[in-house]
């Protein structure tokens, strides 16, 4: 029996407010669980029309799985989301790529034919869950050399992509982070940011409660000679510093996908059709590169190439990791189409939920620039991965941009 593939389009993307990881930080004393809960009712609030028992399946992806970012995530906190129990759900790992995993696997299930309407979400809590905690990596990956040690550091990757790139310079990457800051300072004043934050109840043991509406790690005031006075943590006379990474975060996204024939009954909004997706591999030490080869695939997926690309969302785990992308791709480190509401330096990466982030920004740029006819959305992946979601902008009107 044959069955004809659905258009799969992006209804709506929310998060939290992003804070920094640590005993002060904004979450130091919220559970990552209700982060995800937040999101949820948010997007239930925004879109009315929806009705939860219209969900057919809730995936919540964590990289680090375990206490209150364990027990199948999509299952729970669909329930503490008051979703009916008949919405299963699920949990998905593929480390700081775990949102666009869930949002991918999820549409591909609409595709098919299996679900007409779902829920894809990411969390991080950084503070609570350091990356890596618990784990137990099999004594192979060093006995055999499969992997370099410093794989398994993300900070020490970045500083072997300076290595094999020395003209990614770290005046550029500084230069880079500090073009993040000003762009979100920017994105705020304008409201662009605001208008996708879902407000999360937070609690201090002294203060008592209150209400997170802003993220916590921007730096509107940075400057390039206080980024250049920062040290390098990952090695002497280093080029990665706290100023041109994203920083330890907390913080949850969440998005609506479905049929684009659901969508129009229910009368949901379409903030982008999705086109292709890749993921591939490099070499773990020099994770960074990951973007380049998914990007690649999902292109020739799509039929497109890097001309055809009017906006891009690249997730900025490192400066550097951007800067080769940019380089390899003959794109400018100003480009005007690459991350235009600032990115990850500035805003933050709470690792698994920063695939939708960046889908909600790409979704925002959409809605302003209709003579982009198509969009990307690609972050580098711990252990030696890329990701990339090509999208096409609902509100192309034809023009060429």
């Amino acid at each position: 029996m044959s069955r004809p593939i659905r258009d799969v389009v992006l209804v709506d993307a929310v998060r939290t407010p992003f804070g920094k990881a640590g005993a002060t930080g904004l979450y130091a004393q919220t559970r990552a669980d209700d982060l995800v809960v937040a999101a949820f009712r948010e997007l239930l609030r925004r879109n009315p029309t929806l009705s939860p028992d219209r969900i057919d399946d809730v995936a919540v992806a964590a990289t680090t799985q375990i206490g209150d970012q364990g027990l199948t995530l999509g299952r729970t906190a669909g329930i503490l989301a008051g979703f009916p129990r008949s919405v299963p759900g699920q949990s998905v790992d593929r480390m700081c790529a775990g949102a666009m995993t869930a949002v991918t696997n999820l549409a591909g299930g609409i595709a098919f034919g299996a679900y007409d309407v779902v829920v894809a979400s990411g969390v991080e809590h950084m503070g609570r869950h350091p990356m890596g905690e618990g784990i137990d990596p099999n004594p192979r990956f060093v006995a055999e050399h499969l992997v370099d040690t410093e794989a398994l550091v993300m900070g020490k990757t970045a500083e072997n992509l300076h290595d094999r790139l020395p003209h990614l310079s770290r005046v550029r990457a500084d230069e880079f982070a500090l073009s993040s800051q000003e762009k979100t300072a920017k994105a705020y004043a304008d409201g662009v940011i605001p208008a996708d934050l879902a407000p999360v109840a937070i609690r201090d043991a002294q203060q008592g409660w209150g209400v997170a509406t802003v993220d916590e790690p921007p730096r509107p005031g940075t400057s390039l000679a206080a980024l250049a006075a920062l040290k390098t943590p990952f090695r002497a006379h280093g080029r990665v510093t706290a100023g041109n990474s994203a920083g330890l975060n907390d913080g949850a996204t969440a998005a609506v996908l479905a049929s684009a024939d659901t969508a129009r009954e229910l009368e949901l909004s379409i903030k982008a059709r999705l086109v292709s997706f890749a993921y591939a591999g490099v070499e773990p030490e020099v994770m960074g590169l990951g973007p380049v080869p998914s990007t690649q695939k999902a292109l020739a997926k799509a039929g497109l190439t890097i001309e055809d690309i009017g906006l891009f969302e690249i997730n900025e785990a490192f400066a550097v990791q951007v800067l080769a992308f940019l380089d390899h791709f003959g794109l400018s480190d100003d480009d005007p189409r690459v991350n235009p509401f600032g990115g990850a330096i500035a805003v933050g990466h709470p690792l698994a939920s920063s695939g939708i982030r960046l889908m909600a920004y790409l979704a925002k740029s959409f809605e302003r620039r209709p003579e982009v006819q198509y969009g990307l959305t690609t972050m580098c992946i711990g252990l030696g991965m890329g990701g990339t979601v090509i999208w096409e902008n609902p509100h192309f009107d034809g023009r060429t941009s």
